[in-house]
């Protein structure tokens, strides 16, 4: 294999969470990083989805020291949301809830991969806010213009990182001690 492909895995990350690392855990890293959430300025960054995908954003947002709102239609994932390391929670189907972070989020990571309304969304971004998708959605996804304009809002698409910065999640894993939810299981 060519040596630009080869990645060196620190001491201190267990064995079996490298390969979610290398998949969840590039695919946050990339845009927080691309979106400065690893600067000086600290920014508001809401987290739609708290599953996979989702804790490891949270996990390196809060660990990149910013303030992180994790949203779920799903009130019951708050007590999870906060384990992981939010400090805030949004129900996105519950209008008070959405009505708390309207306007308050710099950056939101949408890692949801099921057709859903992004205009319900879109309300949370500050002036300035970027909505980055990341969950593949093969239906077209819809969305009001006008809110775009007035707020200098921005819908971006994120996948995955390259090597450099693969090679970086792999280093910040093992620096903040910050590795993907796992389960072992064996067979006889």
């Amino acid at each position: 294999m060519h040596e630009h492909f080869i990645l060196k895995v620190p001491e201190g990350i267990p064995h079996e969470k490298v390969g979610p690392i290398l998949c969840a855990g590039i695919t946050l890293y990339d845009p927080l990083k691309h979106w400065g959430a690893d600067g000086e300025k600290k920014l508001n960054i809401g987290v739609i989805g708290v599953g996979g995908l989702g804790t490891m954003g949270i996990k390196f947002a809060a660990a990149m020291g910013n303030n992180v709102v994790a949203i779920s239609t799903n009130p019951d994932k708050e007590g999870l949301a906060r384990e992981k390391g939010a400090t805030g929670f949004c129900c996105s189907t519950n209008p008070e809830s959405m009505k708390a972070y309207t306007r308050s989020l710099d950056l939101i990571l949408n890692t949801v991969s099921v057709h859903h309304d992004l205009q319900n969304y879109m309300q949370l971004l500050a002036k300035n806010g970027t909505i980055v998708q990341m969950g593949i959605i093969p239906e077209p996804m819809s969305f009001k213009q006008v809110p775009l304009f007035a707020n200098r809002h921005s819908i971006a698409g994120s996948m995955i990182g390259g090597i450099k910065n693969t090679q970086e999640v792999l280093e910040f894993c093992a620096k903040h001690q910050i590795f993907p939810d796992t389960q072992i299981i064996t067979t006889d």
